[in-house]
């Protein structure tokens, strides 16, 4: 069943993959985020021309997708960090309600139809989109972040949102660092950081959820994470991510948000054309 492609095939996708690794490296360092939206999609039609069972398929993207962006984001927060953007404080205030937030999303996953996912990526990803590209100014809440009670929700609702969406948050959490005054640069360096633990939580619950489909799954899968898709998609896009870091430093803030709301806005309407599948 699995393998059964020519070898000449499987060359092909393995090159496709390791290039997504590289555009995932980029959007890391550039923008705060793990680049779930440009893994999941490789994985998927690798993993569909080696006959992995459609109903474990996409889990099986998901997960593997979560465990690449762990070093990724390492590797970005590190190249964001050596450059004073990073707030450490942030990130520990975020760190453990986002764990919750995403144990909560995993649960959730397993009960709604994934319509209710794909619905709610393309109307969050679009109004953050919009906000970056036409807000300005005037979509902001204040010019210091909140308390510790409203900065513990925030986390919970990055882990939330990350989990059911199948992403490392930094969409999310941008969006809500702007909207308290942070410039996108701060924000992309704390977004890149709480990448870290959701993405290690993320990868952890779907290797457990994944264990009793063992049978149905590839050779070399822990639960739904592909050892194989870690070990030549992992190296580059984390290799890769410093470079992103760099590139987004080199841009204006305007220019930086700019960037990021067109990226946000091609990937909601991508998301929009599979609504009917």
């Amino acid at each position: 069943m699995f393998f059964n492609v020519p070898f000449g095939e499987l060359a092909w996708l393995a090159a496709a993959v390791i290039l997504a690794g590289v555009v995932t490296g980029i959007l890391a360092g550039l923008f705060g985020i793990g680049g779930g939206a440009v893994i999941v999609p490789a994985l998927y039609e690798v993993f569909r021309i080696l006959g992995v069972p459609e109903k474990v398929r996409m889990q099986l993207c998901i997960g593997t997708s979560l465990a690449i962006i762990v070093p990724t984001t390492i590797r970005s927060y590190r190249a964001h960090r050596e450059r004073g953007e990073g707030i450490r404080e942030v990130v520990r205030l975020w760190a453990a309600p986002a764990v919750v937030g995403v144990a909560v999303g995993a649960a959730l996953a397993a009960l709604a139809p994934g319509v209710v996912f794909k619905i709610a990526f393309v109307v969050i990803v679009s109004l953050i989109a919009i906000k970056l590209l036409f807000g300005g100014e005037v979509w902001r809440i204040a010019d210091e972040l909140p308390g510790r009670a409203a900065m513990t929700f925030y986390g919970f609702l990055v882990g939330l949102a990350s989990s059911l969406l199948g992403i490392s948050g930094g969409s999310v959490s941008n969006t809500i660092l702007m909207l308290y005054g942070r410039s996108i640069h701060n924000a992309v360096a704390i977004s890149s950081g709480l990448g870290v633990p959701i993405a290690m939580a993320g990868t952890v619950g779907y290797a457990l959820a994944g264990l009793r489909y063992q049978s149905e799954l590839p050779p070399l899968s822990i639960g739904f994470v592909s050892i194989i898709g870690l070990v030549l998609m992992a190296p580059v896009s984390s290799f890769v991510a410093a470079y992103g870091a760099r590139l987004a430093h080199a841009l204006s803030r305007r220019n930086l948000e700019i960037a990021f709301g067109l990226f946000l806005l091609a990937i909601a309407i991508r998301f929009a054309l599979t609504l009917g599948d």
